[in-house]
């Protein structure tokens, strides 16, 4: 039996409904992206799968004994407790009580004469060997997570929350664990920690995300929301956007056959009805039926369609920064930075969350003094910026109110448009534009955003964490307007897809308020540094660019033994056997016939795939440590 399915499942809030008639069954050990664009009800699938939700029609049935738990989107705030008490809460009441009586025996614990009441109260119901058992449970959570329990839980950045929130969702040890939207709002390194810890993850996980590397490294199965239906997708992340390509070229193909029949029988029809006085009865039947599945019909939803208006050519020269510093309470945000920025330049800003890249920004557009150091700005610079946190939306008005201020019409790169036609191009239908923006979802949210800023003419566009909430075919689109912009961005992204495709340098925050200019994207940037410690260290052989770099031996540190030593000659030339059998089965997974094959020759070739991985993790883990060892 599979550890979830839905049968014949269909639930929604109007018409048409978000799911109609749909079956899926999750297996034990599987890691399923769930895609679909904004709005197809990918969230509420998961609360369906939870519980949270009843279906509207058929079953979901799990397989007994089976937990699941749910990452939520958004981090909660106005939270007291501790990060123990937050991860606790993950074992429901019992999991309270044991808090409570870990702050009670803690010696750390500041309590005053009504807490300790409180907690004395919450926790004398709690049997003594189950609460031992629990505990242990929790600090073995809190040990893995690297979490100090008696942290508060407001005082952490949004990154920290978010491991506490995963660490909450796992203490239970769910057999499936969902997670939506997880890598929003978190910096690189903690989406790297989050794809590593994931990948050793040995439950069933289902995750929504907008992070295209994140799904490329997690994903052995997509399962696809699209019109009420579901498609279920057996292949990583890029062999299903081939598929998908292919797919739907193959139903335009059909639907364009079929709408070309309806036409023909209705010329019949029309012109039968004169000719005879007797017309073939089935063949309007036929008709009628054509007529019904035409109209039970959902076309595939639109692409957004975005222009940037472009203002009057900037200056040649965008910024000079020469040896820029800037310091706040006598603390160094920025240290000595000289780097010059050109009309054209696609500059994406990388740093972990407060590091100061949002100050960066603000120097580089003038709006804050350098405590040292020159900056000079460039001439004829029409500034657009897009924040998503500071960029607040009025509530209150609707959706149209909030782009052009009461006005009908909207003047667009030279021409009059009205306002509902231009909302139109970013997805919102006409009813969608004139309801309050405080219906609207994040991803709703972001492109009503887009909409506002790229109704102004600018020649500078200065972008900050665009792309969270937004689908695949929008950060294409994105992609492409960045790419053929004839002015300067300025983007700060943790989304490493999105800055390798656009931008044409980078600058790094790399701690201490040092800040690098490197050429080129993320990937460019990571193989840059990697070079530079290379030459540093003088050490070979090289790491790909996906790995860490091995750690140079402490001095005093233990010697390799000479079985050791050959294993680390051996190592590489094991490695790379193993890349080039993973990259022949990415082959021969993406052929189109592979998955008419028996299903025993499928599985087969999947079990090798997991174990490839597994082997490779293992051989990178292990030349680290081998490299680690003094010589």
């Amino acid at each position: 039996m599979a550890l979830l399915s839905l049968r014949d499942v269909s639930f929604g809030f109007g018409s048409p409904p978000l799911l109609s008639h749909v079956d899926l069954q999750i297996e034990r050990g599987e890691r399923v992206g769930l895609l679909g664009r904004n709005g197809t009800g990918k969230s509420t699938l998961m609360k369906l799968m939870v519980g949270e939700l009843p279906p509207d029609q058929g079953l979901i049935e799990q397989q007994q004994g089976a937990r699941i738990a749910r990452l939520v989107q958004d981090v909660p705030v106005g939270r007291a407790g501790t990060i123990f008490d937050e991860v606790a809460a993950g074992l429901g009441p019992e999991g309270i009580a044991v808090a409570a009586q870990f702050h009670l025996h803690h010696p750390d614990a500041a309590l005053s004469d009504l807490e300790r009441v409180e907690l004395e109260r919450r926790a004398e119901s709690l049997n003594h060997d189950i609460g031992w058992q629990l505990e242990h449970q929790i600090e073995q959570m809190l040990e893995r997570m690297q979490l100090d329990p008696l942290t508060p839980f407001e005082r952490l950045s949004s990154g920290m929350k978010r491991r506490v929130l995963l660490g909450q969702s796992l203490v239970s040890e769910p057999d499936i664990l969902l997670l939506d939207e997880p890598t929003n709002h978190l910096d690189i390194d903690a989406i790297r920690w989050l794809e590593d810890f994931l990948q050793r993850y040995s439950g069933t996980l289902i995750f929504v995300t907008h992070d295209r590397v994140f799904l490329q490294r997690l994903a052995t199965r997509i399962v696809e929301l699209d019109r009420g239906r579901i498609f279920d997708w057996p292949c990583n992340y890029t062999t299903f956007l081939e598929r998908k390509e292919a797919a739907l070229a193959a139903e335009e193909q059909q639907q364009a056959l079929f709408d070309k029949k309806l036409a023909l029988e209705e010329i019949w029809v029309r012109k039968g009805v004169k000719a005879r006085r007797v017309r073939n009865e089935g063949r309007v039947r036929a008709l009628k039926k054509l007529r019904e599945e035409r109209k039970a019909r959902r076309d595939k939803i639109g692409n957004v369609k975005v222009e940037i208006q472009e203002a009057e050519r900037s200056g040649a020269l965008v910024v000079d920064v020469k040896g820029l510093s800037y310091e706040i309470g006598g603390r160094s945000i920025i240290r000595d930075l000289t780097t010059t920025i050109m009309r054209g330049d696609k500059v994406g800003i990388i740093g972990s969350n407060g590091s100061g890249k949002t100050t960066l920004l603000r120097l580089l557009l003038g709006e804050l003094t350098a405590t040292s150091g020159t900056i000079k700005l460039g001439t004829n610079r029409e500034v657009a910026y897009f924040d998503q946190l500071r960029a607040q939306l009025d509530e209150e008005k609707t959706v149209a109110e909030n782009v052009s201020a009461g006005k009908d019409m909207l003047m667009i790169n030279g021409q009059q448009r009205h306002i509902i036609g231009y909302l139109e191009d970013f997805l919102f239908t006409p009813e969608r534009t004139r309801s309050p923006a405080r219906y609207l979802s994040g991803g709703e949210r972001n492109r009503l955003l887009l909409a506002r800023l790229f109704s102004k003419p600018s020649n500078v566009l200065v972008l900050d964490e665009p792309t969270n909430d937004l689908d695949a075919e929008t950060l294409d689109l994105l992609e492409e307007l960045i790419v053929g912009y004839p002015g300067t961005v300025l983007l700060v992204s943790h989304d490493r897809a999105f800055l390798n495709n656009v931008a044409t340098n980078t600058l790094v925050f790399e701690g201490d308020g040092h800040v690098r200019d490197f050429s080129g994207g993320y990937d460019d940037w990571l193989d840059q540094r990697r070079a530079v410690a290379e030459t540093a260290s003088d050490r070979l052989p090289s790491v790909p660019p996906s790995r860490p770099i091995a750690q140079t031996p402490a001095e005093g540190a233990r010697r390799r033994t000479f079985k050791e030593q050959q294993e680390l000659t051996q190592l590489p030339k094991r490695i790379e056997l193993l890349e080039i059998e993973q990259r022949e089965l990415h082959t021969l997974m993406g052929s189109t016939g592979f998955y008419q094959q028996d299903k025993q020759v499928i599985a087969k070739s999947t079990k090798r795939l997991a174990e490839i991985e597994q082997e490779l993790n293992h051989g990178f883990a292990r030349w680290e440590l081998l490299e680690s060892l003094a010589e």
